[in-house]
């Protein structure tokens, strides 16, 4: 069973993707330009969040695999 901290470093590494515009969501930078601060984890980024380069929404991000 994984530890808290694991679990929290777990979604501060997953870096996500926008499949229309391959924009980077990167949890470690956020998006403070869009209302979301440094540290944000992917999945507490509110569905209502856009791409803030094509406008996409949340749902079309995908986890991005190196």
């Amino acid at each position: 069973m994984s530890s808290p901290g694991t679990i929290a470093e777990s979604a501060l590494s997953q870096i996500w993707i926008c499949e229309p515009c391959g924009m980077i969501y990167d949890p470690v930078d956020g998006d403070p330009d869009g209302g979301i601060p440094p540290g944000t984890p992917f999945e507490s980024v509110p569905d209502t969040w856009m791409c803030p380069v094509c406008g996409a929404r949340k749902r079309d991000f995908v986890p991005y695999e190196n």
